[in-house]
């Protein structure tokens, strides 16, 4: 896992706007990508790395540190730098800066090995054997990445990664075609139930921005990761009353999505976990809080 490092400035400065949720700089050094627009020290060329298990992504090298979001199994890692058991870099679906547990990364193999696949619209099972009675070894969440290689009609073997030799069902594929895009909500109503976990983005656990982000993830859409990236991403606003399935409400630090013009789906802390509850409900309910009341419905 040697980065390459290249020499810059000796002062660290930003000399643009930087947003240090996405931006992966540090006083003595930077991601190569970002040499226009930081001086530091260094400069380093990220590894690309993989997830071997679902981890979170840390706000600092600590296992006690805060969650700012979660690699789920398979998605790919661009490390800079190692320290103390972990790895700082960026998430490569969404560039989230943070710091990984090391023994939850390799590094990434070549992608003309096997095909590559995602798991959804649910999770799945990995067995020891082509058969659905065989013993399962293992769970995957839906979103986990893999390499697989073709076995029979019914099944694929995994390629690659801790699991390689296992099978996998081609039911728990995502389509390539795309099909499941016309209704994103769908896949986000698939987590109804799951607790609410402060940066998850499985059915084990997830917060609000990671249930929209997954939702437009497994239906094929590009996603970032908080709520007010996710806002700032959407191309109008929606009159109050005429908000239609698949739209979203925001607020300032939460947001859901609209099942039809009353029915929000959101994961939330107050009843922590993943519910549907009238639009009404909630807005009730932040004005009693003191925050912003009324959310303001975004369409993407």
């Amino acid at each position: 896992m040697k980065m390459t490092r290249i020499s810059g400035p000796r002062n660290a400065m930003p000399l643009g706007p930087l947003d240090p949720r996405i931006a992966a700089w540090r006083e003595d050094l930077a991601d190569y990508a970002l040499a226009d627009l930081v001086a530091v020290p260094h400069y380093v060329k990220p590894v690309e790395m993989v997830a071997l298990r679902q981890v979170p992504v840390l706000t600092a090298d600590r296992r006690d540190a805060a969650a700012a979001s979660e690699l789920l199994p398979g998605e790919r890692f661009a490390l800079l730098d190692s320290g103390h058991g972990f790895g700082w870099g960026y998430c490569l679906h969404d560039r989230y800066v943070g710091h990984v547990a090391l023994d939850a990364l390799a590094p990434a193999a070549a992608e003309d090995a096997f095909t590559e696949g995602m798991i959804g619209p649910g999770d799945a099972l990995l067995f020891a054997q082509p058969y659905i009675k065989a013993e399962v070894i293992a769970a995957l969440p839906m979103g986990s990445r893999l390499g697989w290689e073709a076995h029979d009609e019914r099944f694929v073997v995994i390629a690659s990664g801790p699991h390689a030799g296992r099978f996998l069902h081609r039911r728990h594929l995502l389509a390539a075609d795309g099909a499941l895009a016309q209704d994103w909500a769908g896949i986000a109503e698939r987590f109804l139930g799951a607790p609410y976990r402060w940066g998850g983005r499985s059915r084990a656990g997830v917060d609000c921005s990671g249930l929209v982000q997954m939702g437009r993830m497994l239906a094929g859409h590009r996603c970032r990761r908080d709520s007010d990236m996710q806002a700032a991403d959407t191309r109008a606003d929606v009159p109050h009353g005429e908000a239609r399935r698949g739209d979203i409400a925001f607020w300032p630090g939460h947001i859901g999505v609209m099942l039809d013009s009353e029915r929000l789906l959101h994961a939330n802390a107050h009843l922590m976990a993943c519910v549907v509850e009238p639009l009404a409900v909630v807005e009730a309910r932040a004005a009693v809080s003191g925050g912003v009341a009324k959310a303001r419905m975004l369409r993407f």
